[in-house]
């Protein structure tokens, strides 16, 4: 186990959630389900947390009520090399009621943030040259989904 492990509150859904996620993501993968019992505060039975991997990060998720929501503040950030690898995840994340967001960002149906991000943004937004990088975030201010092609020509002001 690692020592810092993301932890996520869901009203009722962990177990739906982990298993769409280990869908999404290679080397991904259950670990364990811990179910509730007849003392506890779930029905008998249902998932009360779920330990899950995506591409080797652990995670740690509980159905502990609708008592909390998750909130653009905290988002996890997933670097994408490819446009295809942007593409995917991009559209397997918003399938099924999540919404699409600006820069990168999105929500997936369970209302967490993602965003899908290639290396390439960074190295483009920072040059040295001012007009090139200011041109690159011109450019990814427009976009929902990240545009490598449309980075890449905003940066040769094309």
């Amino acid at each position: 186990m690692q020592k810092i492990s993301p932890f996520l509150w869901f009203d009722d859904q962990a177990e739906e959630a982990a298993n769409f996620y280990v869908s999404v993501f290679r080397n991904s993968w259950i670990l364990s389900v811990s179910r509730y019992g007849d003392g506890g505060p779930g029905l008998p039975g249902t998932a009360m947390s779920v330990t899950f991997t995506l591409d080797g990060l652990e995670f740690q998720a509980l159905n502990g009520g609708p008592q909390f929501a998750f909130s653009e503040a905290t988002s996890f950030f997933v670097s994408a090399v490819t446009q295809d690898e942007i593409d995917h995840l991009w559209d397997e994340l918003t399938r099924g009621g999540g919404e699409p967001g600006q820069c990168g960002w999105l929500k997936d149906r369970y209302g967490l943030s993602w965003q899908i991000v290639p290396p390439i943004l960074g190295e483009l937004m920072g040059d040295p040259d001012p007009d090139k990088s200011g041109r690159v975030m011109q450019a990814m201010m427009g976009m929902g989904k990240i545009d490598i092609a449309a980075l890449k020509a905003a940066y040769q002001g094309e």
